[in-house]
C-alpha cells in the first residue's frame, strides 16, 4: 500500500516512453515507471522480455533508443561515456550473479578500489572497506582472495563493494543466481537488512522467492512492456 510518505519521498529512478530497439528487435517498448527513495522493487519476466536491458538503462550502460532515463535527478541521455561512468562510481551500487570480482586482489582491495577510483586516498578507502566486511561479518576473509572464497563470502564481497560510495541506488541482477540455497538466503536477509535502513533496491530476477522476500513492489516486465505492477506483502 502506498502511504502519503510513501509519495512524498524522492523519486529515485524515473523513466518515461523508454524504447530500445537491436536491430528490429523490440527489447524495451514504451517502458514508464518510478521507485521512489528507500523503496526495494523487483523486476521478474521471462528470459528475454527486456528486464535485464532495463537494469542497464538504469544502470547507464546502455542508452534508449528513444524516452529518458533519469536516476538520482540526473538526465542520464545528457551524460557522455565518462560523465556515465562517474556517475555509475558515485551514485549507483551494483551487485552481478557471478560477482565480477577482481581475481587477482584480496577481498579488502576488490571493495577498497570503488572508492579509489572515485578519488579516494588508499588509506580512507580501506578503512571503509573493512567497515563494510566488518559489518558484513566476513571482515576475517579480508585478505582472502576471490577463488579461496565460498559463493556467499563472495558475493557479500560484492555487496561491501557495491556499497562503497553510499550509492542512491543498489542495482542486484539475479544477485543469488550461481549461490547455493544456504548462502542465497543469506543474501535475501542482507538485501532486506539493507532496504530496512532506507537503501533504495531493483533487483532483477526469475526468483519468485527472491521476489516476495525482498521487494516491496513487483514489476513484470513481458515483450519488452511492463505487463502488471503489484505490491507485496513481506514474508518470512
Amino acid at each position: 500500500m502506498t502511504t502519503d510518505s510513501d509519495s512524498s519521498r524522492q523519486v529515485v529512478v524515473r523513466l518515461e516512453g523508454v524504447h530500445k530497439d537491436y536491430g528490429d528487435a523490440k527489447a524495451l517498448d514504451g517502458v514508464s515507471l518510478e521507485i521512489r527513495a528507500g523503496e526495494a522493487v523487483a523486476v521478474m519476466g521471462p528470459s528475454g522480455c527486456g528486464k535485464s536491458t532495463l537494469l542497464n538503462m538504469v544502470a547507464g550502460l546502455d542508452r534508449p533508443t528513444s524516452g529518458t532515463v533519469r536516476v538520482h535527478g540526473e538526465d542520464l541521455g545528457r551524460l557522455n561515456e565518462t560523465g556515465l561512468a562517474l556517475f555509475r562510481r558515485r551514485h549507483v551500487g551494483m551487485i552481478f550473479q557471478f560477482f565480477n570480482l577482481i581475481d587477482d586482489l584480496p577481498a579488502l582491495d576488490n571493495v577498497a578500489l570503488a572508492a579509489q577510483l572515485t578519488g579516494t586516498s588508499a588509506r580512507q578507502a580501506r578503512r571503509r572497506a573493512l567497515e563494510l566486511l566488518d559489518e558484513l561479518g566476513i571482515a576475517g576473509r579480508k585478505d582472502t582472495y576471490p577463488a579461496a572464497l565460498s559463493g556467499g563470502e563472495r558475493q557479500r564481497v560484492a555487496v561491501a563493494r557495491a556499497l562503497m560510495n553510499r550509492p542512491a541506488l543498489l542495482l542486484a541482477d539475479e544477485p543469488t543466481g550461481a549461490l547455493d540455497s544456504r548462502s542465497g538466503e543469506q543474501v535475501m536477509d542482507l538485501l532486506i537488512d539493507l532496504n530496512q535502513i532506507g537503501q533504495t533496491l531493483l533487483i532483477v530476477t526469475h526468483d519468485p522467492h527472491l521476489a516476495t522476500r525482498c521487494a516491496s513492489r513487483l514489476i513484470e516486465v513481458a515483450d519488452g512492456r511492463v505487463a502488471r505492477e503489484s505490491t507485496l506483502e513481506p514474508t518470512a
